[in-house]
């Protein structure tokens, strides 16, 4: 490696580097798999922290539903360890590095942490925050530190676990994390409703979510998306399809479905994917493949929405009728992601912030220049960006961890 380049095995190299990074007055992008390089702004940097030494699963044990790893383990090697065991990461973490154009198809447990993501089953499961138990790192000063432990109960005073998620390694370099797992559900039934506005999908998800049924997913894809799906029921139905997943014991599942089909039932009818192909559909909404066509096109904006439920369809339809692109609901309508055509004015944040009434839009994907001209992340009041600047000076007061990462200057 180069000089302005460093690849630690240790915590105590580890700080030794970021101390020197320190005392040069040399910034430096932390870089665990490389799937998310190109997820938030553009940064000017002396070099690289490669953190991939940090890997591998130090500690699983199914019997307390807990597990420890290195941050930079493939999350393809924590999930197979977890499916040995019939258990998974309940907050669903989708898997990236397909969004990007680099030879990584796979990201980090680290990454997945560190900008706090999670898949269908976020609005039951929690994100990925409310997984964490503990971590160890080591800070923008150069020490070596610790948060949490290996049970809820054991986190004491300031819980650095839930600051540390969402900050997308501007705080601290992770050098082990430790979360919690649960078994994996004995069935799965997913039902299809056909050929509803987004309008109307967004009530029925509703009317979903606040039934006893207990759902645990809850997405909508318009006619055009729906057809890029592997899945036979979905890619013919030649209409949209929203689709609500039950998972359970099978008694109860397959109860909860019948009663979910009369409340559902739709002028063209009402479809069930059971355990295997619902594995295959939420995956693919996970990974929101159907909105991607299987291109990764690097230049082309791609949008990811946070917005009252209530409003997903108002927002994803008023963007797009200022802005060509496609685009789904997951969440019961609270996450929209939005892919737009190039040669949108500014990658279609005027369209995109414009539109929206609360919540926040994150550029996910676009074109170095564009990442550097428009806030990534949604520009934060003033008292918010205030306090965001006091915590990032008390991790890393030099500014050399990813700096202007997520806030141009911080």
């Amino acid at each position: 490696m180069s000089g302005q380049d460093f690849k630690p095995g240790s915590e105590e190299h580890l700080a030794e580097v970021v101390a020197h990074a320190v005392a040069a007055e040399q910034p430096l992008e932390l870089v665990g798999r490389g799937s998310k390089r190109g997820f938030g702004r553009t940064m000017q940097t002396a070099g690289q922290l490669d953190l991939s030494g940090f890997s591998g699963i130090r500690m699983y044990e199914p019997d307390e539903l807990v597990m420890s790893a290195g941050p930079a383990t493939p999350l393809a090697e924590i999930e197979a360890a977890l499916a040995a065991e019939n258990q998974e990461l309940a907050f669903e973490p989708p898997h990236m590095g397909h969004l990007q154009a680099n030879a990584v198809t796979d990201g980090s447990i680290g990454g997945i942490f560190a900008c706090n993501l999670a898949g269908p089953r976020r609005f039951r499961a929690g994100s990925a925050r409310d997984h964490l138990l503990g971590f160890r790192g080591v800070s923008g000063r150069g020490e070596i530190f610790k948060s949490g432990g290996r049970v809820v109960k054991n986190v004491t005073g300031y819980d650095l676990c839930k600051l540390m998620c969402g900050s997308f390694g501007t705080l601290a370099a992770l050098t082990e994390v430790t979360f919690k797992v649960l078994p994996r559900a004995e069935k799965i039934r997913t039902m299809l409703a056909f050929g509803l506005s987004a309008e109307q999908a967004v009530q029925a998800m509703a009317d979903a979510a606040g039934s006893p049924h207990d759902v645990t997913g809850l997405c909508y894809l318009p006619t055009g998306v729906a057809a890029r799906s592997s899945v036979g029921f979905v890619t013919g139905a030649g209409a949209s399809v929203t689709a609500i997943r039950l998972e359970g014991p099978a008694p109860s599942v397959t109860h909860r479905a019948a009663a979910l089909k009369t409340m559902l039932g739709t002028a063209q009818g009402v479809e069930e994917l059971h355990t295997h192909r619902s594995i295959t559909f939420w995956r693919e909404v996970r990974d929101i493949t159907p909105l991607l066509d299987g291109a990764t096109v690097t230049g082309d904006p791609l949008w990811r929405l946070s917005v009252p439920p209530m409003d997903g369809a108002r927002t994803m339809t008023g963007v797009l009728d200022q802005v060509p692109g496609r685009g789904l609901m997951d969440w019961a309508g609270g996450q929209l992601w939005l892919a737009l055509e190039p040669g949108a004015e500014d990658g279609g944040v005027g369209s995109i912030r414009g539109t929206m009434d609360g919540g926040h839009a994150t550029l996910i994907r676009g074109a170095a220049d564009l990442r550097a001209r428009i806030p990534v992340f949604q520009p934060q009041p003033a008292p918010l960006a205030a306090l965001t600047k006091r915590i990032k000076d008390g991790f890393d007061p030099r500014g050399v961890l990813n700096p202007g990462r997520m806030v141009e200057g911080v």
